[in-house]
């Protein structure tokens, strides 16, 4: 792990930026804003999704802002979701970064009469690319490490 002992006032603003931006996917997420989650894209971006963990291949693969509308679409299925955001690591390099961020997702829905909870851990492995200024994701791997589904009380 890298030590700061200084950091400049534009490093500041660009990590702060990149976790801005790791939170403002999770609370589209949550609010079922597929259209604002895509916007966090570039328009060529690649998004993969690993449900088997990390060195497995992936579940599907999707390139382009447009194909991401099914995926974020999907979420639609639960009742609610909340996606808490823990660690992240981000690496800079002029206007592109790479980053590792955990998340703990909790998704609530109802199944056979019962109300149901699944969580799932998950990583993400993230490039970025800085465009006019905004950061964005340019590609995300989603690695699943693991799931838990049980009956929920209300």
């Amino acid at each position: 792990m890298p030590v700061h002992t200084s950091v400049s006032p534009a490093e500041a603003a660009d990590r702060l930026a990149l976790r801005e931006l790791f939170d403002a996917y999770a609370h589209c997420a949550d609010r079922r804003d597929a259209e604002g989650q895509k916007n966090l894209f570039t328009p060529d971006a690649k998004f993969a999704v690993f449900m088997s963990g990390e060195g497995t291949a992936p579940t599907y693969v999707l390139e382009g802002r447009e194909a991401l509308t099914p995926v974020f679409a999907d979420l639609n299925q639960y009742d609610v979701t909340t996606h808490f955001n823990g660690q992240s690591t981000v690496t800079l390099n002029g206007d592109t970064a790479t980053g590792e961020c955990y998340t703990i997702a909790h998704h609530h829905y109802s199944a056979d009469g019962e109300r149901k909870i699944m969580i799932a851990a998950l990583r993400y492995l993230d490039t970025y690319a800085k465009v006019d200024g905004a950061w964005n994701f340019s590609e995300r791997k989603l690695i699943v490490d693991w799931t838990e589904t049980r009956t929920s009380t209300p």
